[in-house]
């Protein structure tokens, strides 16, 4: 896996050696940006953007926003396994220092309540079995976390059938291989 664009394009990210981690994809990942980018379903411009990676894994999808010059970047991830990797991968950007990790269970409810930014994108990567979503947009919601305008970009299995809360609202939904990504917007 290596990072698709920025600063440090090509850099290769270290990957776990276990199975319980579930890597995103280059190609899913190019994918993602590629809306992000090119979208006129909505606006996010990257450079400014405060964006909240949860379930971070290593961190290739917060890493590559870094990449691409954004303001800030949470990672919040508990799997300790992968946490070692994660650290490994953001001390070899040397000089990166517009990011935090969080080592904590997002499935806590007061978890949220740590958190001190207003997200421009929170990306969510839940594992596939993974049956908390609909309660953690609640709580997104709930803690008014999201900018007004942001977006979440979740990824799932592409046969996950999730209940989404009522106040949110199906921007764009893309198939790649066994991958799903829904892009999601407050309803206004």
């Amino acid at each position: 896996m290596r990072i698709i664009s920025g600063d440090y394009r090509g850099k290769k990210i270290l990957e776990p050696k276990d199975i319980k981690t579930r890597p995103l994809k280059d190609l899913t990942k190019e994918s993602i940006f590629n809306i992000i980018y090119h979208s006129n379903k909505f606006n996010i411009e990257l450079k400014n953007s405060n964006i909240l990676d949860l379930f971070s894994g290593v961190g290739s999808f917060g890493i590559e926003c870094l990449s691409r010059g954004v303001n800030h970047v949470t990672f919040v991830e508990n799997y300790k396994n992968v946490l070692l990797i994660l650290k490994k991968n953001l001390l070899s950007l040397k000089n990166i220092r517009n990011y935090e990790i969080i080592e904590d269970d997002i499935i806590n409810n007061d978890f949220f309540l740590q958190l001190n930014l207003k997200y421009d994108l929170i990306f969510l990567d839940p594992p596939y079995k993974n049956k908390s979503l609909p309660n953690l947009l609640t709580r997104i919601c709930l803690n008014k976390i999201l900018n007004k305008n942001g977006v979440i970009v979740i990824h799932r299995h592409r046969n996950e059938q999730d209940l989404l809360p009522g106040n949110y609202r199906i921007i764009e939904e893309k198939t790649y291989g066994i991958s799903k990504i829904i892009f999601l917007s407050f309803l206004n």
